[in-house]
This record gives C-alpha cells, sequence and structure tokens, in this order.
C-alpha cells in the first residue's frame, strides 16, 4: 500500500558531497514526520536527521553543520543534502516516514515506514 524509495547512494570522496533522496507512494492521507537513519558495519540503527510536516529538523551532534534534510510535500518526498563527508559516514541509510495511508475502506495509521537504503561509501 506504501513504499518508500531512496536513491542518490553511492562512493564518494572525503571532503565529498552526496545527496539522497526518498519518494513516498501509495494511497498517502497524511505525511507527517519524515526522516534519516543509518547503519554501520556491525552497529546499531542510528537517527541521523528527521523533519516534521512544518519543516522543524532535528539533527545527531555527528552531521550538525555538514549535513541538510529537507522535504517537498507536493512529491511526498525528503532529501539528505550531506557535504563534507567523512569515512565516519560510511553507512547504509534509511528513509523513515510516519503516515497515514487509505486503503480504499478505511485509514491505516499513523504509523512508521522504511525504506530499502542506500549505501553510502566515503573512501579514497
Amino acid at each position: 500500500q506504501v513504499q518508500l524509495v531512496e536513491s542518490g547512494g553511492g562512493l564518494v570522496q572525503p571532503g565529498g558531497s552526496l545527496r539522497l533522496s526518498c519518494a513516498a507512494s501509495g494511497s498517502i492521507f497524511s505525511l507527517n514526520a519524515m526522516g534519516w537513519y543509518r547503519q554501520a558495519p556491525g552497529k546499531q540503527r542510528e537517527l541521523v536527521a528527521t523533519i516534521t510536516s512544518g519543516g522543524s529538523t532535528n539533527y545527531a551532534d555527528s552531521v550538525k553543520g555538514r549535513f541538510t534534510i529537507s522535504r517537498d510535500n507536493a512529491k511526498n518526498t525528503v532529501y539528505l543534502q550531506m557535504n563534507s563527508l567523512k569515512p565516519e559516514d560510511t553507512a547504509v541509510y534509511y528513509c523513515n516516514a510516519n503516515l497515514i495511508y487509505y486503503t480504499g475502506s478505511y485509514y491505516v495509521g499513523p504509523q512508521g515506514y522504511w525504506g530499502q537504503g542506500t549505501q553510502v561509501t566515503v573512501s579514497s
């Protein structure tokens, strides 16, 4: 019923930039907070940044000043601009969205959904 599709990952040198995108599709009635999380090998998944439907943002201390989260409500899409990338930013990045969708008969949610993940590798 709902799908989150991420794009924009890849290999980049230290100091470089990448922009991740995540588009939510389906019979979405209300798209609330969206966010990005990441999981490095052998580590737990951690929050990177979140943004509310009104545009309020929150960042992990490790990415403040380097990453910027934004969203386009008309496109149900959230972005993560990553600048000054470091090797320790290497991880699989996951999109998360809290939303309500309509089945055609009733509403489901609000509840959270995850994308499939996109690999970001920072290496020289």
